[in-house]
């Protein structure tokens, strides 16, 4: 079953187009079926990545929620282990094709997606952005029309052909046909879109999507909502600096690749809240490596705070610190931007 949910951009930012469910509550069902006022919204929300938590089942899922007029995002849950969270997609969709920034994890859940997509228009996909190049974000790729356009950045678009060459791999990987190092200015439609390259954060190799009339900011994996770190292929310093790059730029609604597409007042909030995670994580392993404890065991000492509650931090944790010990014994690829 497909649940929608208007979120509006701008003025009442929680106001239902269709009922009087939140940005939290599809179609007024859900944990909060009347919407609040903005900042009373903002002190009850549940600041959490665990859908249950927030009073959700897996039947609330996949979710769709009207960000502005023809701009969408697409909530689907994912397993990591026993932890259930959202990967997070973004479409565009214009009199002239659609835009989607970032796939599912598989062929299934990436059809699923097209199908709500056709589901609001018949207009065909013929763009598509890998704004994270890991598999959750691009192993259903292939379900993507052929015509399509894939933007991607150089970096990612190597570790998609180097996906592509290993054996016994699930889907086709879609190779990139256009690659974006800092800048693609869009016209689709008569909307404006952008593809930027704000710096290496999560992968090394992110894109963002910008819409710049609409204020809207898609960060995929470079926006966690309260998802730990996850630093397999990060730049742990770059990505706190990437952060203040997006921060700076004059937008309404940050977009997590990852986590709740909460109220925009929440997620400019919660996108501070996750960089300093970041310099939290950075900090944390910065103090071990400078007292002299070796990798293993500062892994097994690392504590985290508050962060110790996240989703992810099990699974995610000892990675960080390795790739922090990394950053800072100079063992990372590339140089700074």
């Amino acid at each position: 079953m497909l649940h929608r949910s208007p979120l509006l951009a701008l003025g009442l930012l929680l106001a239902a187009a269709c009922s009087g469910g939140d940005a939290d509550a599809p179609d007024g069902e859900g944990p909060a079926a009347d919407a609040p006022v903005a900042d009373a919204a903002a002190d009850q929300q549940v600041r959490t990545a665990d859908p249950y938590a927030r009073g959700y089942t897996d039947d609330d899922f996949p979710r769709v929620q009207e960000l502005a007029p023809g701009v969408y995002s697409y909530e689907q849950l994912r397993s990591a282990g026993e932890e259930r969270f959202t990967t997070v997609s973004l479409f565009v969709v214009t009199d002239e094709g659609v835009l989607v920034a970032d796939g599912q994890g598989s062929l299934d859940e990436t059809e699923r997606m097209i199908e709500a997509i056709a589901g609001i228009t018949d207009q065909p996909i013929t763009d598509v952005v890998v704004a994270s190049d890991h598999g959750d974000h691009t192993a259903g790729n292939a379900a993507f029309p052929e015509t399509a356009r894939v933007y991607a950045h150089p970096t990612s678009a190597e570790a998609l052909r180097a996906m592509a060459g290993v054996a016994g791999a699930d889907a086709p990987v879609r190779p990139a046909t256009h690659l974006v190092e800092e800048r693609e200015a869009l016209t689709l439609g008569g909307r404006q879109i952008e593809i930027l390259f704000l710096g290496r954060a999560h992968t090394g190799g992110d894109l963002v999507v910008h819409l710049p009339e609409e204020k809207i900011l898609f960060m995929s994996e470079a926006y966690l909502h309260r998802i730990f770190p996850a630093m397999r292929t990060a730049h742990p310093s770059e990505w706190v600096e990437m952060i203040e790059r997006a921060q700076s730029m004059d937008i309404d609604i940050y977009v997590p690749g990852h986590g709740f597409v909460d109220s925009p007042a929440i997620l400019a909030e919660e996108l501070e809240v996750f960089q300093d995670a970041i310099r939290q994580v950075n900090a944390e392993a910065r103090r071990l490596h400078e007292a002299g404890v070796p990798l293993e065991e500062a892994q097994e000492q690392a504590t985290f705070g508050d962060l110790e509650s996240w989703s992810l931090r099990d699974s995610q944790g000892a990675r960080a610190i390795q790739q922090v010990y990394a950053e800072l014994n100079g063992e990372l690829a590339g140089a700074s931007r």
